[in-house]
């Protein structure tokens, strides 16, 4: 009976913990776009408040001026969160790899705040992103305040960034898939239940209460013909190296943007001053575009020259805004760049089939997925959007086959993701195992043991040799005044220089002392650690002060020694907690 009350306590738990957090993130994500929206109009840069402002004066102040006011804001509040940048999925997935879960409530706030300036003052960014973070920065709270914190913690960062997901897109499956594939990158029974009462809970408000509308609509559309997917493979190949082309240019603008001699505050500004001067011949570059990736599911919108120039401008407008420092994610205008080259492609191909071409919006969302999963890293999610979103089981089999190869292609060019690429370049590298992130993050001072024996410079070798025979020590350490370590000595040293030379108790213990590597700090990862270890033969390694450079200070105090068995505890701790959260059940 105890067992069964357990049990039952436990689902009602995640039931709630669920709901709760689904509800909070969906509410949340419902309110940052409702603001995004209002703040376009008020700003003028929703093509709707564009086109019913009469004053042609005040709307060529507003182009210009509303980015730049918008980025300087932006850069000002950045100031104020940690590392002075805006955090977004790369930090949930960091957080989430590295077991700890934990997001910080201010860097999570502030960011949605910084996105929803620069979204509001029309930056070419994205808001999944920062409906990411948001909802993921939500879960961590519920986590805080659950009984269960610790072990939960990966699990409701989960569920409020598959809330979010689920809102956004209309799209509860997709939701579940992005927050496994994503963000966790597993699937057990601990997760995948919780994750599908938030995501489930976010559509229901976003569906049901609230009835917000797709991000698009599609009509009934079907593949007229099946040599037609081998133009929906091209599309995929070819929007690999779109999608490539577009991260790095984004990454290229960090680079440009780090070199250039301007305060990093002003940095937002002038790339708001000049996406804005850009803007007056090219509004369509603003904001998130949601009316062009509409407009690209309709025949004939655009001319062929017109899609071209849109989606490079685009590449670049983007590219700008995220390097040179405004908030915002880069899934929707990967969205939109994507869906205008496939409504490219798609012009293309009715040159050569004319009629036999199917409709132009299968083509479209053929481009638009190639091109987002492979900047995101989530096929699977980007082919269940599709398929949640028009119900379209042949345009879905179409968008699947895009997919595919456009992610085999941009992984063997450039990577996984975008994410993972700039995570490598914090030094957090997912492509090298999860195991080795997390050993990277435990620093060796959870190790350290105080279980070592201490020598002066002036102990005799007979006694050196006494006290290390008496304790069961094979490796002594010769500490100075104030504990300064000066080198250790070995038992075996002691013995071969007594067979050597005979006994010579009077000899001091300085003289055989040797201070030889490897070396550790508190601060030395256990990989570190581990690595330092490959060729060392010997009883433990000492763990020194660690001086300006990070390295061990010369004339630094030994603040204990690490047991090589406690390295491969170390490692064995790190296998178990991945295997406990990526196979736990319910």
């Amino acid at each position: 009976m105890r067992w069964g009350l357990n049990t039952a306590s436990r689902i009602v738990s995640i039931a709630v913990l669920g709901m709760v957090t689904g509800g909070l993130a969906s509410l949340a994500a419902i309110g940052f776009v409702d603001l995004v929206l209002l703040l376009n109009e008020w700003l003028l840069i929703s093509p709707r408040s564009r086109f019913m402002q009469q004053d042609a004066g005040l709307l060529l102040i507003a182009t210009v001026c509303v980015p730049a006011a918008g980025g300087l804001i932006v850069g000002i509040a950045h100031r104020y969160i940690p590392e002075r940048r805006p955090h977004g999925p790369p930090d949930v997935i960091g957080a989430v790899q590295g077991l700890d879960g934990r997001i910080p409530l201010r860097s999570g706030f502030l960011s949605a705040l910084t996105s929803l300036v620069s979204l509001g003052a029309g930056a070419s960014v994205g808001q999944y992103g920062p409906l990411t973070h948001l909802g993921a920065t939500l879960g961590s709270l519920a986590a805080r305040l659950s009984r269960h914190a610790e072990r939960n913690a990966t699990v409701w960062v989960g569920c409020g960034v598959a809330a979010a997901i689920s809102t956004a897109f209309n799209a509860p499956i997709a939701g579940i898939v992005f927050a496994h594939e994503v963000i966790l990158r597993h699937y057990s029974l601990r997760a995948f239940a919780p994750i599908t009462v938030a995501a489930t809970s976010g559509h229901v408000i976003a569906n049901v209460v609230f009835e917000r509308p797709p991000l698009f609509r599609v009509e009934a559309v079907t593949v007229g013909s099946a040599p037609e997917f081998l133009g929906f493979i091209l599309i995929g190949i070819a929007g690999a190296f779109v999608a490539v082309l577009y991260m790095r240019a984004i990454l290229f603008s960090g680079r440009i943007a780090r070199r250039l001699p301007v305060a990093d505050y002003l940095k937002p500004a002038l790339a708001g001053a000049v996406l804005g001067l850009a803007a007056i011949g090219m509004p369509d570059i603003l904001g998130i575009g949601k009316e062009a990736l509409r407009f690209a599911v309709i025949e004939h919108a655009f001319a062929p020259g017109e899609l071209a120039f849109l989606v490079i401008a685009k590449i670049l407008a983007t590219a700008l805004c995220i390097g040179f420092g405004f908030a915002g994610g880069v899934f929707s205008p990967a969205l939109l760049t994507g869906i205008l080259f496939g409504a490219l492609a798609g012009s293309g191909a009715e040159l050569l089939l004319g009629d036999l071409r199917s409709d132009i919006a299968i083509y479209s969302i053929c481009g638009m997925v190639a091109v987002a999963s492979a900047v995101i890293g989530a096929p699977l999610t980007t082919i269940l959007i599709v398929f949640e979103l028009t119900r379209n089981y042949d345009l879905a089999t179409a968008a699947m086959v895009s997919v595919v190869f456009s992610n085999l292609v941009s992984y063997r060019i450039f990577g996984r993701s975008l994410f993972d690429v700039q995570l490598r370049m914090r030094g957090f590298d997912l492509s090298a195992g999860r195991d080795r992130v997390i050993l990277g993050r435990r620093l060796i001072e959870r190790y350290v043991s105080q279980e070592f024996t201490t020598l002066a410079p002036d102990t005799p070798l007979g006694e050196a040799k006494s006290r290390l025979l008496a304790a069961r020590r094979h490796e002594g350490y010769v500490l100075g005044a104030g504990g300064i370590y000066l080198g250790s000595v070995k038992l075996a040293e002691i013995l071969a220089s007594e067979e050597e030379n005979g006994p010579a108790s009077g000899v001091p213990v300085s003289r055989l002392a040797k201070r030889g590597e490897p070396l550790l700090t508190p601060k030395t990862s256990v990989w570190a650690a581990m690595e330092r270890m490959e060729d060392f033969v010997g009883e433990s390694i000492p763990v020194i002060e660690e001086g300006d450079d990070g390295r061990p200070c010369d004339g630094g105090r030994l603040l204990g020694v690490v047991f090589e068995a406690a390295i491969v505890n170390a490692y064995l701790d790190a296998m178990n907690d991945i295997r406990r959260e990526e196979h736990a059940g319910a």
